[in-house]
């Protein structure tokens, strides 16, 4: 029988549910993901932390071996190819393993992306 862990009701609660080495590398990331998108909110959405700003932003997760980010849009695939292609895991999905280095820049760089694409977004929305 599965047993289903209660959703946690805040990203604090989400990282706490991890061992210390995820842990870790969860507030690294949702650190970097602060700095790379200033006045953006955090909340929790399908389970897992998601960052919005001028509509949802990054989502970002914790696992055994690994941390994700999502979604890969199809412009940041096409921006970031290179240095995504050996982390991409389905359409839109990059995860890094947790024994190898997290590419914390990479992840920032990309959040800023993401902020140009909904800011623009957003522009078009509002003419």
């Amino acid at each position: 029988m599965d047993v289903q862990r209660a959703v946690p009701k805040t990203v604090d609660a989400y990282i706490a549910g991890f061992p210390d080495t995820v842990q870790v590398c969860l507030r690294k990331m949702r650190t970097t993901i602060k700095r790379a998108a200033p006045g953006a909110k955090e909340t929790i959405s399908y389970g897992i932390p998601a960052v919005k700003l001028n509509g949802p932003l990054i989502y970002f997760g914790g696992f055994k071996a690994h941390v994700s980010i999502y979604p890969m849009t199809t412009t940041v695939r096409k921006q970031f190819q290179k240095a995504l292609s050996p982390y991409l895991s389905g359409k839109g999905t990059a995860k890094f393993p947790l024994d190898q280095p997290i590419p914390y820049t990479l992840i920032e760089l990309i959040v800023k992306f993401r902020v140009k694409e909904n800011s623009a977004e957003t522009d078009k929305t509002n003419k």
